[in-house]
């Protein structure tokens, strides 16, 4: 069986150094995740605002949090010190609860507007329409105390490669839409959160700029 730093050293050798590694510790103990610290993993995902909030101030403080699962409105105010990016903003709700919250700590937070770009209806996320009549709006020119960074999706879960990579595909041009009418001059907007442990590859063949992996890392979830 691999060590946790070996599972690290090995995806190293497979993800190109343009794209980032978030290594995904939700249901992990402090332990496993200080393994990864220690062979160099500094970017973290967490799922589940509870599970975050008990494990953050037991490990070191250099960590960047990225927030990865769907959030209630009614936990933002609870991780908005503390989280770098989060990759699951799905509504635009959701997005002026984050600046509300992000204006009453005087900080800017970067965001990932999510798309649902997968057959199955259980995951969350945008429509191209949705988000394009957002950003058009009045109100999301208001908005001072959020950065948009980029774009996540996840991909339906199947073995279907040629569906995966087509839904991955959708989601980088997504993203290619929002640069040109929207950050044409704002290089922020740089992020392609996609691939996870089962499809990692073929969201990096796809343009993936951020992969979320746990199972690769840490052993599958028991």
């Amino acid at each position: 069986m691999t060590s946790i730093a070996q599972n690290i050293q090995l995806l190293k050798l497979q993800i190109p150094s343009s794209v980032k590694l978030v290594a995904v510790s939700k249901t992990k103990p402090v332990s496993d995740i200080l393994q990864a610290y220690n062979e160099g993993q500094r970017i973290f995902g967490e799922n589940r605002v509870g599970e975050f909030l008990a494990k953050k101030d037991h490990l070191p403080r250099d960590i960047e949090w990225h927030f990865i699962g769907h959030l209630q409105t009614n936990k933002v105010k609870s991780i908005i010190s503390s989280i770098s990016l989060i990759h699951s903003v799905d509504s635009f709700r959701l997005l002026k609860t984050v600046n509300d919250e992000a204006l009453k700590m005087n900080r800017v937070v970067s965001c990932l507007l999510q798309f649902h770009i997968a057959a199955e209806e259980t995951k969350f996320g945008f429509s191209i329409e949705e988000a394009l009549k957002m950003m058009n709006s009045e109100e999301f020119s208001t908005l001072r105390s959020v950065r948009i960074c980029g774009v996540m999706g996840m991909a339906t879960f199947t073995e279907d490669e040629i569906l995966i990579s087509s839904e991955f595909r959708s989601l980088a041009g997504y993203f290619r839409l929002l640069k040109e009418r929207f950050f044409a001059n704002i290089p922020e907007f740089c992020e392609i959160s996609m691939g996870m442990s089962g499809d990692f590859r073929i969201a990096v063949g796809e343009g993936s700029t951020m992969v979320r992996i746990g199972s690769l890392i840490f052993g599958e979830r028991k």
